[in-house]
């Protein structure tokens, strides 16, 4: 059955990410054990709430000013937090309008409102104003959704909500612990290794499929 629909991950496909320079940061500002609580493979419950929209921005600054060891404003924690966040990825930001002619594009991020603000500012900069989401047919946030990958259950809700066949529908994204979920509700998958970008590996995993 041939591609229709391709769904995109968002830090690690679309903008480059390294989870170091937030740890690092926050190293920084005296919290020491932050790459135990948050990384790529692991959020803690903290995390976990803030980018399903269960707190709120400011429930989330007071509980790392809980843990950290000297006095923080917002500011601080949140310029910490958004280092994260590097440049977005051009050529693979101008295939999405290739892409479009062909497929129905669709995003899907585990982030929340503080990323979402800053990759959204960062976005305009970079390419004259516009949003990201104008580049997909409907963009899905876990803080919106209030859903959150690697769970079965942010797929299933992406499938009905878009009226997807999943097996028309190609996944991409680049951590691997949210593979396995796509693939038990019958999306097709692609773990998009560091090395890789969507204009490199697309055309051919598309050719094979059609």
């Amino acid at each position: 059955m041939a591609i229709k629909n391709i769904i995109l991950d968002l830090g690690g496909v679309l903008i480059n990410i390294d989870y170091h320079k937030t740890i690092k940061a926050f190293n920084a500002l005296g919290i020491l054990n932050f790459d135990e609580m948050y990384s790529q493979l692991n959020a803690n419950t903290l995390f976990e709430y803030l980018e399903t929209g269960q707190i709120s921005e400011e429930d989330f600054y007071l509980a790392i000013k809980k843990i950290a060891p000297i006095e923080l404003t917002n500011q601080q924690i949140q310029t910490a937090w958004n280092a994260l966040l590097l440049d977005f990825r051009p050529k693979s930001i101008a295939y999405l309008q290739t892409l479009a002619q062909h497929y129905t594009l669709y995003l899907l991020s585990n982030t929340n409102s503080i990323h979402q603000a800053a990759f959204n500012t960062s976005f305009a900069k970079e390419f004259n104003g516009k949003h990201i989401n104008d580049y997909f047919t409907k963009a899905y946030y876990s803080h919106q959704i209030k859903l959150r990958k690697p769970h079965k259950n942010i797929y299933e809700f992406v499938l009905a909500n878009a009226t997807l066949n999943p097996a028309e529908t190609l996944f991409i994204d680049d951590s691997k612990i949210n593979i396995p979920s796509a693939n038990e509700v019958g999306i097709l998958t692609h773990l998009l290794l560091s090395n890789e970008t969507i204009e490199e590996v697309l055309p051919n995993l598309l050719n094979i499929n059609k």
